[in-house]
Parts: structure tokens; C-alpha cells; sequence
């Protein structure tokens, strides 16, 4: 009777576990699909013209939202799609025209290199230490706000020096996003793995562009 009694007090552990590691297990396939898929589309854009940075702008912040609504749905995977797609086929220029040289070329896969490393680096954090990260959801909400008006004015005025500002304050939030999202999804706070995926890609698509960035800038190809 002691051993029943024991037996079901576990039970709702276990299938929590579960149900935690069969949406890490879902999110991260996803994220290599939308990865691929970004990959594929910056590919078909290589040769074109570079995309209006408030375009791009436009069409980032409203595929993003459009997703969200639509997560707890089966739209949801098409949103996802068309937002990573929009995001790979509107940095296609950029790639198709740094890796035209052997600097540029390099650059990229500097950056592919460190933003896997980051990546890959706190992502194991998050997943063997278990911790509870919401303590930077604060962090990120007012960081995400002055990022982006931080963009805006980027846009506007010609301002190098906010630019290299603005990548390293997108590293840091990528980085705190990254931990945050993970912590989220191991500790039972995060069941819908089409929105932990989108912040994730997001997260590594912010890391790359910044380290980008940074690297162009100090190699003076910026």
C-alpha cells in the first residue's frame, strides 16, 4: 500500500518530465528546420538587391506577432516558416555579397562559428543546471524596448557608433533571451514549442548579425 502511495506521488514528476523533454525535443527540431530553411531562401536572394531596412523592419516585427497569434494553431508552423524564410531571404544580399571575397567569406564564418558557440554554450547551461532564468524577463522586456527604438534611430540618423552599440546591446539581449527561453522550457514554463522556437531564432539571428557586424566593423569592411 506504502509502495502505491509512492508510486503515484512520482507519477506526476515523471510525466511532467516527459512532457518537458518532448517539447525541448520538438523546439530544437524545429529550429534546425527553420535554420535550413533560412539558409535556403538567403541562397534563392543572393544576387538581389538589398532589401528597405524599414521593410525588412515591417515585415520582421508584423511575421513575428502574426506568428504568436497564430501558435496554438496548425497556422502557427506555416507562420513560423514564412517569418525564418522572410528573415533568410532578406539577409541573402549581404551574405551573396561578403562571400564574394575570401575577407568577407571569412567574416561569415567567424560569425557562423561564434554564434554556434554562444549558442550551443548556454543553451547547455540552461539544460544540465535546470535553472530558473525568469529573474531576466524584466531584463529583456525593457531591453527589447530601447533596442528598438535604439534601431529606429539608427535608421534615421547616420550614426556609426550607436550601430556598434546597438550589436552589442543585441548580444547581450540575445544572450539573456537564449537563457531565458531554455530556462523557460526545461523548468515546465514554456509548453508551445512553435513560440520557444521563434524566440530562439530570433535570439541566434540577432547574435549572428551583431557579431557581423562587430567583426566588419573592426576589420574596417564595415
Amino acid at each position: 500500500m506504502q509502495d502505491r502511495t509512492v508510486a503515484q506521488a512520482h507519477r506526476p514528476a515523471g510525466i511532467e518530465a516527459v512532457g518537458t523533454n518532448k517539447v525541448l525535443k520538438n523546439t530544437y527540431m524545429l529550429l534546425a528546420m527553420t535554420l535550413a530553411f533560412s539558409a535556403f531562401t538567403a541562397f534563392l536572394s543572393r544576387g538581389m538587391a538589398p532589401i528597405n531596412p524599414w521593410m525588412f523592419l515591417g515585415g520582421f516585427i508584423g511575421l513575428a506577432f502574426l506568428t504568436q497569434m497564430l501558435a496554438n494553431s496548425a497556422w502557427g508552423l506555416l507562420a513560423v516558416f514564412g517569418f525564418t524564410g522572410f528573415v533568410g531571404f532578406a539577409i541573402g544580399p549581404l551574405m551573396g555579397a561578403l562571400m564574394q571575397s575570401s575577407v568577407g567569406a571569412e567574416l561569415v564564418m567567424q560569425a557562423l562559428g561564434g554564434t554556434a558557440v554562444i549558442f550551443l554554450g548556454l543553451s547547455a547551461y540552461a539544460v544540465t543546471t535546470k535553472k530558473d532564468f525568469s529573474f531576466l524577463s524584466g531584463f529583456i522586456v525593457a531591453g527589447g524596448i530601447i533596442l528598438m527604438l535604439g534601431v529606429v534611430a539608427a535608421l534615421v540618423f547616420e550614426m556609426p557608433t550607436l550601430r556598434l552599440a546597438l550589436s552589442a546591446g543585441f548580444m547581450l539581449f540575445a544572450s539573456a533571451a537564449i537563457l531565458f527561453q531554455t530556462g523557460q522550457i526545461v523548468n515546465g514554463g514554456e509548453r508551445n514549442y512553435i513560440l520557444a522556437t521563434i524566440t530562439l531564432y530570433a535570439s541566434i539571428y540577432n547574435l549572428f548579425m551583431s557579431l557581423l557586424h562587430l567583426l566588419m566593423a573592426f576589420s574596417g569592411d564595415d
